[in-house]
Formats: structure tokens, C-alpha cells, sequence
């Protein structure tokens, strides 16, 4: 994330828009990169601002990430998530917050207010076009309940098929695909395709090989396809490997880097990173060529 807190761009006049029927404190709105949104938050409670795939950067003026720092506002938000929160540090200011995404800049104007907006979910714009007909904005909370299914499958398939019908799975067993990155090993274990909102949820186990516990980002998953890498957009994991120990962990991966739709089928061989919390050994994980993992037998 680019957040430049010490950055103050001075903008020409505008006129904010203000969100429809503010007192409300769950807000939607379409996107436009030509429009200013009002954004009413408070120091009492968190605003959780949604976009439909993944924030490539965001820049503000008077905001620290850390609540230490002198600031007007506090923000939160994980490299490569949907969504960010943002709370105010003082009883009255504005700043503006510009959140980029698909290639495109949107405008936030945060004021401090007692009737703040709790949770803003942006939408993509809609169009007549192939693509936005195929696509469905994917939420924090979507992305929530996909993670469950996935770990519920084999119930649902049993007890309630209808649930799980729609859903491409694949079980990697008895011969998983296995990642070997020296002191620990990625193995991939299922595979779930949710295709209305272009996700794929894989449940991998985490060998630890030594007898140290190794540290890694529970936010930290990538895929590999081909020439391709896609970030994370969600998990389920514990940051941490014990010693001699396998540990079961869940990430998805959503749509393109651009916000498009990434269409990745499941029959494709994949390869999983994993960014460990020591540089050296995360550089050293994330550069390991294809030639040298083995597990993809067809």
C-alpha cells in the first residue's frame, strides 16, 4: 500500500457528493472517478470502505496508519484487500483519501461527524457489456461465506447438494501437489471454484521440515498459473508453523490484479507462495523456479 502521510494534494473546487440517505449507517454507491464521495466517520466507531476487487494504492494527507503519529484520521488496510477502515483521531476535521483501483482514482473527502457512515460498499459501475454482465461485486462478507462453504463442502455435498451444486471441486488426494521450499513444504489439498464471484478457495497443509517454528503472513498466500501471480484476497490461517508440525490453512484468490475477471479453471496446475516474515527466506521462497517443485505429475 502507498500511503504518503505527509502528502497534501491541493485539489481544484469541487463539490462533494454526498452519499444518499447519510444517516444510514450502511451505505452503496456506484463508482465514478469524476465524483468526490462525503464520508461521514467517527473517533467511537470504525468505517469499513469496500471496492469490488482488490485497492492497488491509496494516498491521503493527515492520516497514520499506526495511531501513533499525529494525524486527523487513522487507517487500516492489508496489501492487496478489498477494503480498508478508517476511523478520526480528533472531534472535527477533513482530508481526502484517494483509493486506486482498476487503473482508475477515486476521491473520498473524510469529515468527522456523530452520525458516521459504519460500512460504504462501492459497486462497479453497471453497463451493457459482456463483461459487467458475467461480473458480481465481491464483498468482504461474500468472501467470508465462500471460505465457509469450502470448508463445509463435504457436509453440504451429503446433507444439502443443492448448496454445493454450482461449485468445480477437485481433491488432490491420494497424490496432492506438493511445493518444497526447503525447510517447509506447501501442500495442496483441495480446490473450489465459485464462478458468479470469479473465487477460488484452496485448503493447503503447511509442513514444517526443522525443528524451529517458522513465522509467515496469514495474509501472505499467492498463486501461481502459469506466467501469472494473483494475490490473495482472503484466508484462513494461523501466521504461525510449530516445530515437526502440519498445519492446515485456507486462502482465496479473486478476479485480476485490474479488477477483471481471472476465469482460472481448476484443472490448471498451480503453484502456492507464501511470504515469510524473515526477507532473506521470503526472497528466497518466492524466487524458487517451477523446474524445482515437484508434486505435478498428470
Amino acid at each position: 500500500m502507498n500511503l504518503h502521510t505527509n502528502l497534501l494534494i491541493t485539489l481544484l473546487a469541487f463539490i462533494p457528493a454526498t452519499l444518499p440517505a447519510a444517516t444510514k449507517p450502511i451505505q452503496e454507491a456506484d463508482l465514478d472517478e469524476h465524483t468526490v464521495y462525503a464520508v461521514p466517520v467517527s473517533s467511537s466507531r470504525v468505517t469499513t470502505i469496500s471496492f469490488p476487487g482488490p485497492i492497488s494504492a491509496i494516498d491521503a494527507a493527515s492520516v497514520t496508519t499506526d495511531g501513533k503519529t499525529p494525524a486527523l484520521f487513522q487507517l487500516a488496510h492489508q496489501p492487496d484487500s478489498y477494503f480498508f477502515s478508517v476511523r478520526s483521531l480528533a472531534k472535527e476535521g477533513t482530508t481526502n483519501v484517494n483509493v486506486r483501483w482498476n487503473n482508475r482514482t477515486y476521491v473520498l473527502e473524510l469529515d468527522v461527524s456523530d452520525a458516521p457512515v459504519l460500512s460504504l460498499i462501492f459497486r462497479q459501475p453497471t453497463d451493457n457489456s459482456k463483461d459487467s454482465l458475467l461480473y458480481r461485486p465481491v464483498t468482504p462478507g461474500i468472501l467470508l461465506g465462500l471460505l465457509d462453504k469450502a470448508k463445509a463442502y463435504a457436509v453440504l455435498k451429503t446433507s444439502h447438494p443443492d448448496a454445493v451444486e454450482s461449485v468445480d471441486y477437485v481433491n488432490y488426494e491420494p497424490k496432492p501437489p506438493v511445493m518444497d521450499y526447503n525447510d517447509f513444504e506447501i501442500r495442496l489439498e483441495e480446490a473450489f471454484r465459485f464462478d458468479p464471484e470469479d473465487t477460488l478457495v484452496f485448503r493447503v497443509v503447511l509442513r514444517n521440515k526443522t525443528g524451529k517454528e517458522i513465522l509467515y503472513r496469514p495474509q501472505g498466500f499467492s498463486l501461481r498459473v502459469g506466467k501469472r501471480l494473483y494475490s490473495q484476497s482472503i484466508s484462513d490461517a494461523s501466521g504461525v508453523m510449530p516445530p515437526k508440525s502440519d498445519s492446515p490453512a485456507y486462502f482465496a484468490v479473486t478476479g485480476t490484479p485490474d479488477g477483471g475477471r481471472n476465469d482460472i479453471s481448476i484443472k490448471n496446475e498451480f503453484t502456492v507462495l507464501l511470504a515469510r516474515l524473515d526477507a532473506e527466506t521470503t526472497q528466497a521462497v518466492q524466487s524458487v523456479p517451477l523446474d524445482n517443485q515437484k508434486g505435478f505429475a498428470k
